[in-house]
């Protein structure tokens, strides 16, 4: 069922995402591509050494469509690996490693993948399916039993190889957290990136970008680098998130374009000399992946200056379902109402979104009901899994399973995840919606609000915080607060203390670990 109809003017992205990569190594050959410590490597060696790689994979017999896998944490040589894959006209896998190695071998057989791309750290996981029928070649240490990716292709011929690719071609092959399950394969194909880099370009158009690649490159890191490649981007690559780096990189290599999570964003303006650092580069600080406490968005602000851009996005429409630009956090010289900060912004040029209710007819402004979107960044389903995709699909439209509304203006509001709804007493409480009230009193660090069986409501409201040692926190205060704010029904009915909360291995909070750790 098609969801890419649009009823906006938009360029044909019927090809194959490779024109547009083309376009990045032809017009800045000299300019440098990517750099991690002293690793420093332009285009037309990023173009090199990418094309050597797809050759020896076609000359090695693989065709269009087989699945190559990148195991590894963020390194100039997981790009390399990764456009190379994508320019023998194979399907690129990011395996995230920080997931446990049981679940990524299960993605790596249930994915079919062929070619194996591993960093030394996870020689575990290489050495767990070798059994001759798959590629396998280390990225990073030519002292192990495969072959070091360098001397594998280097007889292969430098120039890329021509692959026959369309728009429909699929191209990346990511997958779900998997909190409610294994995890699904997302299948993002040639359009999509080809949508995805034209969005990028609407929304920042400024031509010399450099972009700190901290997130990991599994997720939104790696598509953002390689849609931002076509327009020269320099990408300076950091293995993880070390915030004392981060800021010596912004400072060193007049970073301008960076993005972080919240949490990372905390920790950041809570480092003890942030106003050392000349940050004066940085367009653009992009947050999300979960939302963020309006006081702290304020204080960024305040001390960043007016780079904050929000969004919305998800791995089934990456990147591109809204966008809350840097100018539309401010007005007349100040920052808009807490109100408006608590939105996602608004549609993109590539998407249409649109609230729909249970009958499946779609509501007006104001009214809560699912997110479903229109685009030519909407995946073409879920891999090998024709009744999972039919869930997601309604009356032409993708089904985000976000609950949200449209204000008049068109800003876009998450209530909460449908699955993460709490039902008590009959009424319907979201727990992004506690959340929120809970961070902005006094003394609270970090709070997740899940539902709890209950005979007598079905659900109890039930939160778990973790307090700030040097305020003193009255529990009747904090309760009485949120009564204040949302009425008895959504105020937690239990409230637990903690000392850290259960996270998935992108960072965000893992409600259903939360919630075994909580059950009595």
């Amino acid at each position: 069922m098609s969801v890419h109809s649009s009823t906006k003017d938009l360029p044909n992205f019927d090809h194959s995402f490779l024109d547009l990569l083309n376009q990045g190594f032809e017009n800045f050959p000299d300019r440098v591509c990517c750099q991690s410590g002293a690793q420093v490597l332009t285009y037309a060696e990023v173009d090199t050494l990418s094309a050597k790689i797809a050759n020896q994979l076609v000359q090695s017999g693989f065709e269009v469509g087989f699945k190559g896998a990148i195991y590894s944490l963020n390194s100039v040589e997981t790009l390399i690996a990764t456009v190379g894959v994508i320019r023998a006209g194979g399907v690129w896998v990011p395996i995230n490693p920080r997931n446990s190695l049981k679940d990524n071998l299960g993605v790596l057989a249930r994915f079919e993948v062929s070619a194996l791309f591993y960093q030394s750290a996870f020689i575990e996981a290489a050495q767990s399916i070798d059994n001759g029928s798959r590629l396998i070649v280390a990225l990073d240490n030519r002292a192990t039993d495969h072959i070091f990716w360098r001397d594998w292709c280097a007889d292969a011929d430098s120039s890329a190889p021509s692959v026959e690719l369309d728009g429909a071609s699929l191209m990346s092959l990511p997958q779900t957290g998997g909190t409610t399950g294994s995890p699904k394969g997302v299948m993002l194909n040639h359009s999509c990136f080809n949508a995805n880099a034209y969005n990028s370009a609407q929304l920042n158009p400024r031509t010399e970008q450099v972009w700190l690649c901290a997130a990991p490159m599994t997720h939104v890191g790696g598509r953002i680098a390689l849609c931002v490649m076509p327009r020269g981007a320099r990408l300076v690559i950091m293995d993880r998130v070390d915030l004392d780096l981060v800021l010596e990189l912004i400072q060193q290599e007049k970073v301008t374009d960076l993005f972080l999570p919240p949490t990372a964003i905390y920790t950041l303006l809570d480092h003890p000399r942030l106003d050392e650092y000349d940050l004066s580069s940085v367009r653009q600080l992009g947050y999300g992946s979960a939302p963020m406490n309006i006081e702290r968005l304020k204080e960024a602000i305040q001390r960043l200056g007016p780079v904050m851009s929000g969004g919305y996005g998800q791995t089934e429409c990456p990147m591109s379902i809204s966008s809350f630009r840097p100018d539309q956090h401010m007005e007349n010289g100040q920052i808009v109402s807490d109100q408006r900060l608590r939105s996602v912004g608004r549609e993109t040029p590539v998407s249409t979104v649109r609230i729909m209710g249970e009958d499946g007819e779609l509501v007006g402004p104001n009214v809560e009901g699912e997110i479903v979107i229109r685009g030519p960044t909407v995946a073409s389903g879920y891999y090998q899994d024709p009744e999972e995709t039919a869930a997601i699909r309604r009356n032409d439209w993708h089904l985000t399973g976000d609950i949200g509304y449209l204000d008049d203006e068109g800003f876009l509001y998450i209530c909460d995840r449908k699955k993460d709804m709490i039902i008590t007493g009959g009424f319907n409480v979201y727990s992004v919606e506690v959340e929120r009230v809970m961070a902005e009193f006094p003394g609270i660090k970090q709070a997740a609000v899940v539902g709890l069986p209950d005979e007598k409501w079905g659900e109890i409201v039930t939160a778990a915080v973790i307090t700030d040692p040097s305020v003193s926190l009255s529990e009747a205060a904090l309760l009485a607060y949120i009564k204040e704010h949302l009425g008895s029904v959504k105020t937690p009915k239990r409230l637990e203390l903690v000392d850290e909360l259960p996270l998935t291995p992108l960072g965000k909070v893992d409600k259903k670990a939360l919630r075994k750790i909580l059950e009595p």
